[in-house]
């Protein structure tokens, strides 16, 4: 694995609906490269974990599905954000963002007031 790091326990979802409001339509691959790329290749995007949140996603109609040609002329699922998506990426970081505020304040040096 090298240098590289699992995705974390339920940011996946977070990260997968951010990426599709920033790209735009994309299918499975596309996806996985660019969250890696973001993460500045830090991160290990496994295609087990990938497509099962993807399925997820499209079940709770986050995310709408279908067939199209890839840039190599091969079939490929292009997933798109829907309404309902945009929703639930808004919800999702405002969560995550008060989870690491949290989090940071536990890092944060100890007040020399004790």
């Amino acid at each position: 694995m090298g240098d590289k790091t699992d995705v974390w326990q339920g940011t996946l979802a977070l990260m997968v609906l951010k990426t599709l409001e920033t790209m735009g339509p994309q299918h499975g691959y596309g996806i996985a490269r660019r969250i890696e790329q973001t993460s500045g290749n830090a991160l290990s995007l496994n295609y087990g974990t990938l497509y099962p949140a993807l399925l997820k996603l499209e079940q709770e109609g986050a995310i709408a599905s279908e067939w199209g040609t890839s840039e190599n002329n091969r079939k490929a699922k292009y997933y798109k954000l829907t309404r309902a998506g945009h929703r639930q990426l808004e919800r999702a970081a405002r969560e995550w963002s008060q989870a690491t505020a949290i989090v940071a304040r536990f890092l944060e040096p100890a007040s020399e007031t004790r």
